[in-house]
């Protein structure tokens, strides 16, 4: 099936609603085919739900699209501790979201970057494939996974292993940054936001006019490195045992220097029903390669969708 491309600028605005979580407020946007099947889209560091402006064109007139500021970005509440954006509150706030917009039927899931993080904490808790049915992961890994790949690399030790595991941390150098108070938001600070779509072009290859920031872009960059310091080191040092039922595609960007594809080799012993899928692309796929997304998302919804349906028909004949 092939699917057009279409101007982020011709369709309806969004619909803005607030739903709360514990003591957070998420400003939530729906956009769509309201009689069609529920697709949740959840963005990463340091984007809000503008990310998706990109990719939501192509997806509308099937799908009813929602996506949301999460915690500490654009519209949503900024709580200020540290300890506020472990990755369990962060998987509450997307349940939040979704029992607010689908309560009686499970919804589709896309994400990206620490969205694609958050929503892999979200997908493996109990219970999680009667309100999932199906997750499309970018550039994102399941913490609990890398940490267990990383350790048994260095735990018995092969040449090959060990490059890779290497290859990946020098990858994810930026992080110790990330995670260090004070120096960490220095560069956020002093200006990077004001040159973000140049700095996009020059680490990821991105025309710049397609990068539209938040006006909030500066304090969700800063804010949004709670995220590092809350979550990356506990889960690495000590990951836990972390599977899903849920149908799950990996969309495996070849360029990206962030997050490399050897930190998924052994996913499959947590997630049985499991796809991977390539793209040429660098991190912020969603800006660059959002057809490519989208179509891919749809093929995998749909296939999920006939298995199901096909499962149902042979389980009442």
């Amino acid at each position: 099936m092939t699917y057009s491309a279409k101007d982020s600028h011709s369709i309806r605005p969004a619909v803005a609603r607030t739903v709360r979580s514990g003591s957070v407020e998420l400003a939530v946007f729906e956009q769509g085919n309201p009689a069609g099947p529920t697709l949740v889209l959840v963005h990463g560091w340091p984007d809000t739900h503008q990310l998706w402006e990109h990719v939501v064109p192509q997806l509308t007139d099937r799908f009813r699209v929602v996506s949301y500021d999460t915690r500490g970005s654009g519209r949503s509440t900024v709580p200020t501790a540290v300890s506020d954006y472990r990755l369990e509150f962060l998987a509450q706030d997307l349940f939040a979201v979704l029992d607010a917009v689908s309560p009686d039927r499970p919804v589709h899931l896309l994400a990206h970057d620490w969205g694609s993080v958050e929503s892999w904490q979200a997908v493996c808790e109990p219970g999680a494939e009667r309100r999932i049915a199906s997750y499309t992961s970018v550039s994102g890994p399941n913490l609990d996974h890398l940490g267990t790949w990383l350790r048994a690399g260095f735990t018995n030790p092969t040449p090959r292993g060990v490059y890779k595991r290497l290859t990946q941390a020098v990858a994810s150098a930026y992080t110790v940054l990330f995670q260090t108070p004070g120096l960490g938001p220095l560069p956020f600070r002093l200006g990077m936001w004001r040159i973000w779509p140049t700095f996009l072009r020059f680490f990821d290859g991105l025309d710049p006019a397609l990068v539209h920031p938040a006006p909030t872009l500066r304090s969700d960059m800063i804010t949004g490195l709670k995220r590092y310091r809350a979550n990356i080191r506990p889960k690495l040092r000590h990951p836990a045992e972390r599977r899903t039922t849920v149908p799950v595609q990996l969309i495996l960007s070849t360029r990206d220097r962030a997050v490399r594809p050897v930190g998924y080799e052994h996913i499959d012993r947590w997630v049985p029903d499991l796809r991977r899928r390539e793209i040429p692309a660098g991190h912020w796929s969603p800006i660059s390669h959002a057809a490519d997304l989208a179509s891919l998302t749809m093929e995998f919804i749909d296939a999920v969708s006939d298995r199901d349906s096909e499962d149902g028909t042979a389980a009442n004949s």
